[in-house]
């Protein structure tokens, strides 16, 4: 008997519900953090729906937006309590998830997985859209997402995992982690070049 492992079609590997586009991925991403912040008791209805519009009209501009820094700027004008705030956002929503996910500070100084990239432009391109990036990239087998806001890192880990099985039939194993605002701000600009 071999130990070699047995190869699987693309169809016999589940895959996670593709969404149909970018758009409506990132309306996806809106629609739960709000849901969750609203759930969560994190904000109120007005400030969600304010702060929703300011993140559409950025976006429709081609200014990414995520709505916990959204949130964040609309209630605090300093920008140690809009960092904070942001995070805490964030903690709040993974304390809803299962697994949580959980703040990695030094995963901002990773380095951008630029092959990983290449090889798959459209997540580069739904990441800059999302505003979480691919921290790490073994092969295709071990990927991690990230985000200051974790249903951000969770939706990218999603559709990564889908376009990796589809590309070269493995389910790779998705790690999602927090960053704090800090690291988020750097992985943005270092990824996505803002």
């Amino acid at each position: 008997m071999s130990s070699a492992p047995k190869t699987r079609t693309v169809s016999q590997i589940a895959l996670p519900p593709q969404r149909e586009s970018l758009a409506a991925a990132v309306e996806e991403c809106l629609q739960r953090t709000a849901t969750a912040l609203f759930q969560t008791g994190t904000a109120g209805k007005d400030d969600l729906i304010h702060t929703m519009h300011l993140v559409r009209q950025s976006n429709f501009h081609g200014q990414p937006a995520d709505l916990l820094d959204t949130l964040a700027r609309h209630l605090h004008t300093d920008e140690d309590q809009v960092a904070a705030a942001a995070a805490s956002y964030g903690e709040r929503i993974s304390a809803t998830l299962s697994p949580n996910l959980h703040v990695v500070p030094f995963a901002g100084r990773l380095i951008a997985p630029s092959t990983f990239y290449e090889n798959h432009p459209d997540v580069q391109r739904l990441g800059a859209a999302l505003m979480a990036a691919v921290i790490y990239a073994e092969d295709s087998d071990a990927i991690g997402t990230a985000s200051i806001n974790p249903i951000a890192a969770i939706i990218l880990g999603e559709e990564i995992a889908a376009a990796v099985a589809r590309r070269v039939n493995v389910r790779p194993i998705i790690t999602s982690v927090m960053l704090d605002h800090q690291s988020w701000t750097q992985v943005i600009r270092k990824h996505f070049q803002r």
